[in-house]
């Protein structure tokens, strides 16, 4: 199947899940072919989605609630900004099928564990 290994174990822990997709973006990105227009989505992906991993490190260092919530809102916006990049390259066939596919299932998935975290600290 699939994108950097052949059979991806499942992660359960949600910092190494971000870290994973952000890596597995770049896995992603180094294959496609260079044009302009697809350099332009390749790099947005690539620090949406590094991004979405790095807030996520330092909500776990907040001490409020609100501070978690606000660190984690913007892993969400950027968790987005990485699905609607994938669909841009998903909808131009960039890259291989199943890569894209799990990509973007993956990046759902990562959206909807984080607002679920937000709703829970709410």
């Amino acid at each position: 199947m699939l994108v950097n290994e052949p059979n991806l174990e499942k992660i359960y822990n949600f910092e190494d899940r971000l870290v994973r997709f952000a890596g597995e973006c770049i896995f992603f990105v180094r294959k496609l072919e260079k044009s302009y227009e697809i350099d332009y989505y390749k790099n947005q992906l690539i620090r949406s989605s590094g991004s979405a991993a790095l807030n996520y490190g330092e909500a776990q260092g907040t001490i409020t609630n609100k501070d978690f919530i606000f660190k984690v809102s913007l892993s969400v916006k950027e968790l987005k900004e990485s699905r609607n990049s994938l669909k841009v390259l998903h909808y131009i066939k960039a890259g291989e099928l199943e890569e894209r596919k799990w990509l973007l299932t993956e990046v759902e998935e990562l959206i909807a564990i984080a607002s679920k975290m937000i709703n829970n600290k709410k």
